[in-house]
């Protein structure tokens, strides 16, 4: 097979209603999890989830989405169009699963804080950090490249993906090493 080339050029129509609900979404999840981590005491419900499970299970969901997204980036450079489709599929729907279970997990537990001392102190809070300011930006990015190619937009797919793909690579991987550090803590 050739190169993959644009097969379609935007749809407005589609983009009226697609880019409106990308907007919406990309707006409300963040907020929504902001207020969870700024007033976890206002917000928190108990609905008896042992907390001890749901972090690693968060790790497990990182984890799997690093590995789906590097899958994805191996079949499109082997043009296994079908294949990179269903993984990135696969690792925005486990996108999805984290981001409700971590909603699920701030409303039912106390924050527990990190007890690391030193420069494991500092490495930490660098990639936790690091980790919610780009978490904020996947959401929207991941939403778009998934319609655009889902449009046959390949050209504007290929964009965002640039972009894209290494900041969701990044928020997947630092999450599991969130958990990594804050694993003697739980």
């Amino acid at each position: 097979m050739g190169e993959i080339r644009e097969l379609k050029t935007a749809n407005p129509k589609a983009d009226r209603v697609a880019i409106p609900i990308i907007i919406v979404l990309s707006i409300l999840v963040p907020v929504a999890v902001a207020l969870l981590i700024l007033f976890p005491e206002t917000l928190k419900l108990e609905m008896g989830i042992d907390r001890g499970t749901l972090p690693a299970f968060h790790a497990i969901l990182n984890g799997t989405t690093a590995i789906l997204l590097l899958l994805g980036l191996y079949f499109i450079t082997q043009k296994k169009i079908a294949a990179h489709r269903f993984v990135m599929m696969s690792a925005f729907g486990l996108s999805a699963v984290f981001l409700v279970s971590y909603v699920i997990s701030k409303l039912n537990a106390d924050p527990i804080p990190y007890g690391g001392e030193g420069y494991m102190r500092s490495l930490y809070f660098f990639i936790l950090i690091s980790h919610i300011l780009l978490s904020v930006p996947v959401l929207p990015l991941a939403m778009l490249a998934i319609y655009r190619g889902f449009t046959q937009e390949y050209g504007r797919h290929r964009k965002l993906v640039r972009y894209t793909f290494p900041i969701w690579l990044y928020v997947a991987v630092t999450g599991v090493l969130v958990y990594l550090f804050m694993q003697p803590y739980y």
